[in-house]
């Protein structure tokens, strides 16, 4: 099995390689250009840079859904769907932006909707088939009902968290790639015939992530825009949730906790005392307003992704 999650990622990062160029071309011709909020003054001349890049994504999990996938396909299947589910409502908030020419697509209230109602679906899937057992390293329990609200948070967490993290070239999907592919691996340790397909999407997807990064690294020819990153968060977190690691995802994921924490400190003290813990919220913001470089500050939250996800491996390793 391998040589075939092996194989796997090197076809769709030679598929993804092949469309990548026309995803880019179709977007500057559309004129699918990303406009940079005013007070994120260091990224002023990033306006105009084509985004929707997420429509890579799109294609090449199609792509590994239709001809790598083997066996029993119906959860593959399902993970694919939910991910794309979560990044068409990310499509129609960069079509609307787009449209309309500001950085303000869909209301929140529309998108925390639109997030909320796919995720009801997925809880409600996972309750029905009895996919309510959690496994942690070596120790596996089952918390029944509670999978429904578990499963609602999680959707919607993650999808948050990988959307606050896409703000540097490079960011979002320089930690997404490191977590899919480490997440794969140990689906794979664990997998029994119906995972089997998991690690395999996981291992597409990355493939797909290369290629789009060869594109999206400073200076980023494309953004990945809410289109990738709400199709990357909900990817991520139905994995999760189908293999029944889903405890996992906050310590391997600790750099998307990190975006969603320091944004939380930074709304609810700026409510309550009119002052800001950190000069920009999330916390990569921070870092760049302190003077730090771009690249260096996505360097260092993925070399901190792949040391956890690295510890995470091996102590699965260890206790199976």
């Amino acid at each position: 099995m391998t040589v075939r999650y092996i194989l796997c990622g090197l076809f769709c990062l030679f598929f993804a390689g092949l469309i990548s160029p026309f995803v880019l071309m179709l977007c500057k011709k559309l004129k699918a250009s990303q406009s940079i909020l005013s007070y994120v003054d260091k990224h002023k001349a990033k306006n105009g840079t084509p985004t929707m890049g997420g429509i890579i994504f799109f294609l090449t999990i199609l792509f590994c859904g239709f001809f790598l996938t083997k066996n029993d396909i119906f959860l593959g299947w399902f993970v694919i769907l939910v991910s794309l589910s979560y990044g068409v409502l990310g499509f129609l908030d960069d079509f609307i932006k787009i449209k309309l020419h500001h950085n303000e697509g869909l209301k929140p209230y529309q998108k925390i909707i639109g997030q909320v109602g796919i995720a009801i679906v997925v809880s409600l899937y996972l309750y029905f088939t009895n996919r309510t057992s959690l496994t942690l390293f070596s120790v596996t329990f089952d918390i029944g009902f509670w999978i429904i609200p578990l499963s609602i948070f999680v959707l919607v967490a993650t999808t948050n968290s990988v959307n606050l993290t896409d703000g540097l070239d490079g960011l979002a999907g320089g930690v997404s790639f490191v977590y899919i592919l480490f997440f794969g691996l140990i689906v794979a340790m664990y997998a029994n015939a119906e995972l089997q397909n998991i690690s395999i999407l996981c291992f597409g997807l990355c493939g797909g992530l290369l290629a789009f990064l060869a594109i999206n690294v400073f200076p980023a020819k494309i953004f990945m825009g809410d289109t990738g990153s709400l199709f990357l968060g909900g990817f991520i977190a139905v994995t999760a949730l189908s293999s029944g690691l889903v405890l996992l995802l906050p310590i391997m994921g600790i750099m998307f906790v990190l975006s969603t924490v320091s944004d939380i400190i930074q709304v609810l003290h700026f409510k309550r005392t009119r002052k800001r813990v950190f000069l920009m919220a999330p916390l990569h913001h921070h870092f760049e307003q302190k003077g730090v470089n771009e690249n260096r500050i996505v360097a260092v939250y993925i070399i901190v992704t792949i040391t956890v996800c690295l510890s995470v491996l091996l102590g699965v390793a260890i206790v199976l």
